[in-house]
């Protein structure tokens, strides 16, 4: 059973960054377009924070999305909702549910777990080669056999 599910890991973890990744970017989008339910207007161009914010979440929630520039898209994403929580929310109470930061904390620690664990299986990481990622599933478990493939890049 454990080997089973260790070798669905890199598919699970490249699901659960395209689903945060897509829900990032609605976001966004719902803020600076007004669709999906957001603001009729979307917040006016250049206000501080929430353009600025919904740029980030439509970037890097895009990015993440795809798995491109994972982790320091996941890095940005992160920061910029620690800083949401800490800012706008956590002044008005002590835990999430008390002051809806919810989503907030959510998308933090999400994409903090991304920065350490990188895009996973299906990432366009993996497809232009970009260093600290996992080539193919199974190569992690060449390398602690002593087995490894010439040329081909060992997670780190």
């Amino acid at each position: 059973m454990t080997t089973r599910l260790d070798q669905a890991q890199p598919y699970v973890l490249g699901l659960f960054r395209a689903v945060i990744g897509l829900l990032f970017a609605c976001h966004g989008a719902a803020s600076l377009f007004g669709v999906l339910g957001g603001p009729a207007d979307g917040v006016p161009a250049g206000t501080w924070p929430g353009w600025y914010a919904a740029l980030i979440q439509l970037v890097c929630g895009g990015l993440v999305l795809v798995g491109l520039g994972t982790r320091g898209a996941a890095f940005i994403a992160s920061g910029s909702m620690a800083y949401a929580y800490f800012s706008a929310h956590q002044p008005e109470a002590l835990f999430p549910l008390q002051n809806g930061g919810e989503a907030a904390a959510l998308f933090c620690w999400s994409f903090a777990l991304l920065i350490f664990t990188g895009p996973g299986g299906l990432a366009l990481d993996a497809l232009f080669g970009r260093k600290g990622t996992r080539a193919t599933p199974g190569d992690e478990h060449e390398h602690e056999h002593g087995t490894e493939k010439q040329g081909t890049p060992v997670a780190a």
